[in-house]
């Protein structure tokens, strides 16, 4: 089916002019900008109003343009490019796939599109902690392993593991759980690791969110669920704040 010139730009939609050549890069971070949101499609030679104006002279060999999109980003984004006519003058539509990872340019560059408060799209920078939102949210970064910084064991109330082993022996659960010391019931909860050398490793940020006083559940990252969680409700025992979802 021949894609059809869209009414105006959206969160899926981008225009960009070519009358006087966009250059590479400006194109190359068009796409990625697409790719870390939704995908979709990006008009080649059509202006911010919608207008066809068509391609640049130099840009009218168009079979090469996928491999420098390839070359360019990092992983490659696979873009399909379509040579069309709208209105009498050519133009190009390039489909832009949604990344199944957090998408960047060879140069390093992150960016992001998003709807403006006047319901406008723009292309933004994409930050760190956005980044890591973005791996979090399509599934290739576990938040809840993330390590806190200053946490140690210290940090996890104990009447949480009692809560635990309560509601394994009331509601029936695993029951070997109840056979084990804290360290051991730890191990088998993956909230704690061994070292080579013997030692544990301080809790993960799900050990901290789990059970962790103050200081830790406080080091929870704002853009992780189990933060907002947290923060969602009020749970309380004596001399720390506990996190229960």
């Amino acid at each position: 089916m021949t894609p059809r010139l869209p009414p105006a730009e959206s969160l899926t939609v981008e225009f960009k002019s070519d009358r006087k050549r966009l250059s590479d890069n400006e194109l190359v971070e068009a796409i990625v900008c697409l790719a870390n949101a939704e995908g979709g499609e990006l008009w080649l030679g059509v202006e911010d109003d919608g207008t066809p104006t068509g391609l640049h002279a130099e840009r009218r060999m168009l079979e090469g343009l996928p491999g420098l999109v390839a070359a360019r980003t990092s992983p490659s984004v696979n873009v399909t490019v379509q040579a069309l006519e709208v209105d009498g003058v050519s133009v190009a539509h390039i489909a832009v796939p949604k990344a199944r990872s957090v998408v960047a340019t060879s140069g390093g560059v992150y960016l992001r599109r998003r709807i403006r408060h006047d319901g406008q799209p723009e292309c933004v920078p994409m930050l760190p902690h956005e980044r890591e939102s973005r791996a979090s949210t399509l599934g290739l970064v576990d938040v809840s392993a993330l390590p806190v910084a200053g946490a140690t064991l210290a940090d996890l109330d104990p009447l949480e593991r009692e809560r635990l082993r309560q509601a394994v022996q009331q509601y029936g659960g695993d029951r070997v759980l109840l056979e084990l010391d804290d360290e051991a019931l730890d191990g088998a909860l993956g909230l704690t690791v061994r070292e080579p050398d013997g030692s544990r490793v301080p809790p993960w940020l799900a050990y901290c969110c789990w059970g962790g006083r103050v200081p830790c559940v406080n080091g929870c990252p704002p853009t992780n669920s189990l933060s907002r969680c947290w923060r969602s409700r009020r749970c309380a025992s004596t001399n720390s704040a506990v996190f229960r979802c």
